[in-house]
């Protein structure tokens, strides 16, 4: 079960990974033992599921994300395809979708030409894929990877073990 404090540590880890335990003790009024403790056992029960370094993709000339629609032309073919696009270090997410499209897949490039590479050379010749949609963002508002905490149901919170 998930409690408040629990909750609050969760919430502070997520946004600032790095905090010293000192101040999310001070932080959710507890010893820094007892909030050790407790990240511990949500690290065990895989809530935490590990700790990520947030880059600036424009500092590393990486700011061109483009989505995937991906359709293929035979289902069985749905396991290798996921593979591939997995192991490709432009993808940074690989969704089964619902529609005629199977894969939602999210890419970050440094600019069109090594994307239009990537989509040619490495995607659109796998055995099983019919095709290949591309839409390129043209802005970026919001990039996250947290969960919305607040939104966790008392329901959700106690079958959390």
């Amino acid at each position: 079960m998930i409690d408040d404090i629990s909750l609050q540590i969760l919430k502070i880890l997520q946004e600032k990974a790095r905090i010293p335990n000192v101040e999310v003790a001070r932080q959710v009024g507890l010893a820094p033992s007892a909030v050790l403790e407790r990240i511990r056992k949500l690290e065990k029960q895989g809530i935490i599921d590990g700790y990520e370094v947030r880059l600036n993709p424009e500092k590393l000339h990486r700011n061109l994300v483009a989505f995937l629609q991906i359709s293929l032309v035979r289902p069985e073919a749905y396991e290798d395809v996921a593979a591939a696009l997995t192991a490709l270090p432009d993808t940074q997410e690989v969704h089964f979708v619902s529609g005629d499209d199977v894969f939602l897949v999210k890419m970050r490039s440094s600019c069109v030409a090594e994307l239009h590479h990537t989509i040619q050379k490495q995607i659109a010749g796998l055995p099983g894929i019919a095709r290949v949609n591309t839409r390129i963002a043209l802005a970026t508002h919001k990039e996250s990877a947290t969960i919305p905490l607040d939104a966790i149901s008392p329901e959700t919170r106690s079958s959390t073990v």
